[in-house]
């Protein structure tokens, strides 16, 4: 599929959660970010899949991320890098985009390791991530 179009919803199936996970002393260690992202139980999604024509504007949507009940990130969809009528194009561009094929689109500011002083999970935090109009999505984080 190529995207030529400007209008997301053309294209786009939905929209759910994701928790982008990542083991930052894998990646860090690694120098790249492809372990650190790919462990087995990394990227839960869900827990549902909300049309365009159910949300007001995808551009504009708040998004948040809890730990153990504290809200950690907090922004909206308006602040991402690129919205969908930019990043599906680059994207098929870049690579074959099929059915049922995800993007993640990015996350609010507030990334636990940027902050100062850094915040790291421990086993046990329950962490929710939510967008605006999506279920919200929570896990449990465990330490092997």
């Amino acid at each position: 599929m190529t995207c030529r179009s400007r209008t997301p919803g053309e294209h786009v199936a939905g929209l759910t959660v994701g928790n982008d996970v990542t083991a930052r002393d894998l990646q860090e260690r690694d120098g790249q970010w492809v372990r650190g992202k790919s462990l087995d139980t990394f990227a839960p999604l869900g827990p549902e899949l909300v049309t365009l024509d159910e949300v007001d504007d995808s551009h504009d949507l708040d998004v948040r991320t809890d730990v153990d009940g504290e809200r950690l990130q907090d922004s909206t969809t308006a602040n991402f890098i690129f919205g969908l009528d930019e990043l599906v194009p680059a994207c098929s561009r870049a690579f074959t985009l099929r059915p049922a094929d995800l993007v993640f689109t990015g996350t609010p500011p507030g990334v636990g390791s940027s902050r100062d002083p850094p915040v790291h999970l421990d086993d046990g935090d329950r962490v929710t991530v939510g967008v605006e109009g999506v279920s919200g999505l929570t896990n449990l984080c465990r330490h092997r």
